[in-house]
């Protein structure tokens, strides 16, 4: 705040309480009885009587208080007050006071792997609650996701089962790319690689059909889900003759992802929450899936 509107905010502070307490006193020295000489109704007529004793003295207290008030705390343009109290000073002495809190709690756990923290009580309460504020809102309450959000409780992950692929996944984030192939096969094309997808082991009673679907897959499916379909934890690449489909794995959907394609994102973690906190709630992902 410029030295112009300290000063000038100051001043009308100062005045208004000044013209208050002016406004009080001549209140304070009417004459009881004594008439104004205004008469409503025929009747009905006003008074010179002073403020009641009590009401006036409760207004008084209340400048005196505002007074101290002003001299204790900023309110008086760039006067901080003798107690040197902002808003933000109290801000940062309560997210140190939490900071501390928290720290306390993970400082048991700084020297424990991956495999201890799965079955630590503590770790896992913590890693909960961690879950609950951060990944829920996708995940689900219960982690076992949605459509286009990964099911947590289940043994299949896309880029791995490993502590540190989890982590990674949790600190850095991950995005996954589906191509579209409306404009690159017709649609009897694309039902019979959708048909050959999802019926991978069936013999099935179209040979033919099977077989040109098996070419179709080899030549635009296979460089990211392998030949044989059971994907690519490297690239993300789902296994796809398991019974686990992100987007569901009825003939509609199948057919739709290949059609259209699809595009997920697992946003990054690694500036919104602590270190110790990202393994917690890797430690509670894990002990979900009873992943060791």
């Amino acid at each position: 705040m410029s030295g112009f509107w300290s000063v000038f905010i100051g001043l009308i502070t100062i005045v208004s309480i000044l013209a208050l307490l002016a406004l009080l006193i001549a209140n304070a020295r009417g004459t009881p009885g004594e008439s104004t000489g205004h008469v409503w109704d025929e009747d009905l007529r006003e008074y010179n009587n002073p403020l009641p004793r009590w009401w006036l003295v409760m207004f008084v207290l209340s400048i005196v208080f505002g007074l101290v008030y002003l001299q204790l705390y900023p309110g008086v343009g760039d006067f901080e007050g003798n107690l040197g109290w902002t808003q933000d000073k109290q801000l940062r002495e309560r997210l140190a006071e939490v900071q501390q809190k928290r720290n306390a709690r993970y400082e048991a756990l700084q020297g424990l792997d991956m495999t201890s923290l799965q079955r630590h009580p503590e770790a896992l309460a913590l890693g909960r609650a961690v879950y609950v504020a951060q990944c829920s809102g996708c995940h689900g309450q219960d982690a076992r996701g949605a459509l286009g959000f990964p099911d947590l409780t289940d043994a299949d992950w896309l880029y791995g089962a490993g502590a540190e692929s989890v982590l990674t996944s949790i600190r850095e984030g991950r995005q996954g790319r589906m191509p579209a192939f409306a404009a690159v096969l017709d649609d009897a094309a694309l039902t019979r690689l959708a048909g050959t997808i999802r019926n991978w082991d069936a013999a099935g009673a179209d040979p033919a059909g099977r077989t040109e679907g098996l070419a179709l897959f080899a030549q635009h499916c296979a460089a990211c889900h392998g030949a044989e379909g059971r994907g690519s934890p490297a690239l993300g690449a789902p296994n796809l003759r398991d019974a686990v489909w992100l987007h569901g794995g009825s003939a509609e959907q199948v057919l739709a992802t290949l059609r259209q394609g699809r595009s997920s994102q697992m946003p990054a973690h690694k500036d919104l929450i602590a270190a110790e906190e990202i393994r917690a709630v890797g430690a509670y992902v894990l002990s979900l899936s009873a992943t060791p």
